[in-house]
């Protein structure tokens, strides 16, 4: 089976970069591929996308070797298994509360005797390799988001989680759950004190901490708190990001 990249770079030691799909379009994808991410996450939450936009962009990141991740709208199995079937080599699930949900999550993405999932990889086997079935329980990386109040609450019991491979932190909700008003990459002492007790719980368990940034010089902060992956960049922000500067740029010239 064609291994999991970044599997391979958590073996190692290494932090992981991953990029974001926002826009539902198969050419946006394939840019972003190929742009140099470890791995990019095509977002079904709160991204333009359904479902059915999925199989295309994963073909589109399968071009390059940036490791497809899906990040489902709900701890749903059945969508879980869809996202899988059609070649994803990891899976975000969000809001993730308890020790319950987490288990869930995990068994949705492993085949039996250890899990659930459903067998018809339609794509994954083409993508992945014949032998797709019988290491996929091993290269599938499921992460659960913990945002709310709930999941802070029982943080320890879902790190403890067997066969959880990470704990994502989404800082958004992650704002409601401290009483702050959500904003990117935020600074505010007890914002970053929760994200680093997050980490510190996940590597005591032996597992992975991700942290979802919005841009390069908060990324680089966490992956020096220790993080084993940054969220980056995503298409749109960047989309923004660029003609707001070539706008600027103009006006400046111009005025």
């Amino acid at each position: 089976m064609r291994p999991n990249k970044i599997k391979q770079m958590w073996q190692d030691g290494k932090c992981a970069t991953l990029g974001w799909l926002s826009v539902s379009h198969g050419f946006t994808a394939e840019i972003m591929a190929r742009q140099g991410f470890d791995a990019l996450c095509i977002d079904l939450q709160h991204g333009t996308s359904e479902m059915n936009d999925v199989w295309p962009m994963l073909q589109a990141i399968s071009q390059t070797d940036t490791t497809p991740i899906v990040r489902v709208a709900w701890n749903e199995p059945a969508a879980i298994m869809r996202a899988l079937d059609l070649g994803a080599y990891g899976i975000i699930v969000p809001l993730v509360n308890s020790a319950e949900e987490a288990a869930r999550a995990v068994a949705a993405c492993r085949y039996p005797p250890v899990g659930m999932r459903s067998f018809g990889p339609i794509r994954a086997a083409q993508y992945g390799g014949a032998d797709y079935p019988a290491n996929a329980n091993d290269e599938i990386i499921v992460m659960a988001m913990i945002e709310t109040k709930e999941g802070l609450a029982n943080l320890d019991a879902i790190c403890a989680t067997p066969g959880l491979d990470a704990v994502y932190i989404g800082p958004a909700d992650l704002s409601f759950a401290l009483d702050m008003t959500p904003r990117a990459d935020n600074p505010d002492p007890v914002h970053l004190a929760t994200c680093d007790k997050i980490r510190e719980t996940a590597h005591k368990h032996g597992i992975k901490a991700v942290m979802h940034c919005a841009g390069a010089e908060f990324a680089a902060g966490a992956v020096k708190r220790g993080f084993d992956m940054v969220m980056l960049t995503s298409d749109i922000g960047c989309m923004i990001a660029g003609v707001r500067k070539q706008l600027d740029d103009f006006k400046a010239k111009t005025d």
